[in-house]
């Protein structure tokens, strides 16, 4: 099956139950999506598929077929940018593991609501766990992101 991933079509040779983040880890050695539980609990697997961020652990091939995937290497709109440059701003990691995860929401989120509410950041963000506990400077680089963007 043929995948389309990073903007670019890429056949994949595995099972159609495989889940997403192994695809994207092993065969396609896009390592910043990270595993985490494996159980579409903590956060660090997401990717957009058709723009919607999904947990990639619980996420089999099979379904990605035909359909948009973007992992963090292919972030580089507007949003994606402004999200990126706030993190570093605003020193949100520590041990940076959950990150990936945790920006990858931010930017679905504000594509659909550029000017979110701290309840709509806590909504979109709030199945990620992250063991460093940033959540405020997460908070606040968001805040920041959508400012820049306008």
């Amino acid at each position: 099956m043929d995948i389309h991933i990073n903007g670019k079509t890429i056949p994949i040779n595995m099972d159609g139950d495989t889940p997403l983040l192994w695809v994207i880890r092993d065969e396609l050695n896009y390592t910043g999506t990270k595993f985490g539980c494996g159980k579409a609990l903590c956060g660090a697997c997401t990717v957009h598929v058709d723009g919607e961020p999904v947990r990639s652990c619980s996420f089999p091939l099979k379904a990605a077929e035909g359909r948009k995937i973007t992992t963090i290497e292919g972030l580089n709109d507007k949003v994606s940018v402004a999200v990126q440059k706030a993190w570093v701003d605003n020193h949100v990691p520590q041990c940076g593991y959950c990150q990936s995860g945790q920006v990858m929401s931010a930017v679905a989120l504000l594509r659909a609501k550029p000017k979110p509410s701290d309840q709509d950041i806590d909504n979109a963000l709030g199945g990620h766990i992250c063991r460093c506990g940033t959540y405020q400077r997460i908070r606040t680089a968001i805040h920041q992101a959508a400012k820049s963007i306008g």
